[in-house]
């Protein structure tokens, strides 16, 4: 192992719609975004953490990543969001854990981005 890597973990959400498809391709896009965003290879990933609102039962996020041909071998382990009053409804979050370099920025995306406005990029036109 490169002795100048560590142990890192990235976390991220976004928001779907409770169907198959929105779910595969919201997951799928929020995973790819999180490694491009932080140069992250596939192969230096120890393990991915969901979390999941109850309201968000089409599809496990651990099978739509994998249905997008993402994640290979790496362990997958979902769990239920708490029920909070005033939560984000029809969110996933994920946690990734890996080797990196640097410490990662986190990713929120489509709507989910309200969940930590100082860690989202603000568009200033």
């Amino acid at each position: 192992m490169d002795t100048e890597r560590k142990l890192f973990a990235v976390r991220g959400a976004v928001c779907c719609a409770n169907t198959e498809d929105s779910i595969k391709r919201e997951v799928n896009a929020l995973y790819l975004e999180i490694l491009r965003r932080n140069g992250i290879e596939e192969d230096s990933i120890v393990s991915v953490q969901f979390t999941v609102t109850k309201d968000l039962d089409a599809l496990n996020p651990a099978t739509a990543l994998r249905l997008g041909g993402n994640a290979g071998d790496t362990p997958l382990f979902v769990s239920s969001e708490p029920e909070i009053k005033g939560a984000l409804p029809h969110t996933v979050r994920i946690m990734i854990t890996f080797y990196g370099n640097k410490k990662p920025a986190a990713v929120y995306l489509n709507g989910a981005e309200v969940l930590r406005p100082d860690l989202t990029p603000v568009n200033r036109t």
